[in-house]
């Protein structure tokens, strides 16, 4: 599992270093190599020194400003086209294929976009913070502030890309950043429509997710490397204080990895997601939900099912059979196994 993580971890840390750099590429107009390390950076320091306890509560403001942006952005890209109706003409004028969420469908494709919602059983960052709450009382409570906060960014963030279409259908002129790459279109759009001031914040949120899922992921990895790997294999009398300074040169590493990973100009956020997303979903999903459900469950086949849904992905991934996502034939044959 310490494996897993780490080579997973270090694909999902590069997305979020990607998007550090594209953020500050944008803003302040210096080039991706150099807003790479400055991203990278402010995440690693904070996590380096501040361990959990700092993850803890930066999480707890960062999705905060996280909603706030992606509710108030859509919001005021529909004001400022003049409403639903003339936005939805306005899409409907650049392209009626945007109307239609069936429009080139196809049975893999539907397949492959609900599938994504099998990755979050498996997903180490997301699990260790429901291990982290404080009784099993909480959990309920926990269970709905953390869906409805998902449900409301969710559609936040489909909003801002489906209505971004209309604002810039209407202001062909401010498309370029945009039309260069899809995937700056909530920073063009903060930049455009608010004062400055409410821009700086909108654009922290996208720092503010970033830094969030990174921060975690970085812990995670260091754990693994500590706890699963350095106790378990090399020294198992390591004291408390070792183990937080080998902990902290596991960040480090994992880090340098992620941005190596990272540096490629090219690089999308979107598809390192997918591929460590799909990596964890199929490698640990499978074990969770039978450990949970299934009283027959063991040891030997959580270890078979972690190493058949690991292996299976990266196949899949290099080969991309039928077009279909790898988490699917992961997630069966990890289950199977």
């Amino acid at each position: 599992s310490a494996v897993i993580i780490l080579v997973f971890f270090a694909i999902y840390s590069a997305s979020g270093i990607v998007a550090g750099a594209r953020l500050f590429e944008s803003v302040f107009q210096v080039p991706y190599a150099q807003a790479l390390w400055v991203g990278a950076g402010a995440t690693i320091l904070y996590t380096l020194v501040g361990g959990f306890l700092a993850v803890r509560w930066t999480d707890t403001v960062q999705a905060t400003l996280m909603i706030f942006a992606l509710i108030l952005t859509p919001v005021m890209v529909i004001l400022a086209v003049g409403g639903v109706q003339p936005s939805m003409l306005l899409i409907e004028q650049a392209d009626p294929a945007k109307l239609d969420f069936f429009k080139g469908a196809s049975l893999v494709g539907i397949i492959s976009l609900m599938a994504w919602g099998l990755g979050y059983f498996g997903q180490p960052h997301i699990l260790a913070r429901f291990m982290a709450v404080d009784s099993v009382k909480s959990i309920p409570a926990a269970r709905r502030i953390g869906m409805s906060w998902m449900i409301l960014c969710l559609f936040g963030a489909m909003a801002v890309g489906f209505f971004g279409i209309a604002y810039f259908a209407q202001h062909p002129e401010q498309a370029g950043p945009v039309t260069a790459n899809n995937e700056r279109v909530f920073i063009a759009l903060a930049g455009l429509l608010f004062n400055p001031w409410i821009a700086g914040i909108l654009l922290s949120a996208i720092l503010a997710a970033i830094m969030s899922t990174l921060s975690c992921q970085l812990l995670v990895c260091s754990s693994a490397l500590t706890e699963d790997f350095y106790k378990g294999f090399v020294r198992k009398s390591a004291s408390q204080r070792e183990l937080v300074w080998i902990g902290r040169l596991a960040v480090l590493a994992v880090s340098v990895l992620a941005i190596a990973l990272a540096s490629n100009p090219d690089s999308r956020v979107l598809g390192l997601v997918s591929y460590a997303w799909a990596g964890f979903g199929a490698a640990f999903g499978p074990v969770i939900l039978f450990s949970l459900a299934w009283k027959r469950m063991t040891r030997n086949g959580a270890l078979a099912g972690m190493l058949v849904g690991a292996v299976t992905v990266v196949i899949w991934k290099q080969f991309a059979w039928f077009g279909l996502y790898e988490i699917v034939p992961g997630f069966l044959l990890a289950s199977l196994a």
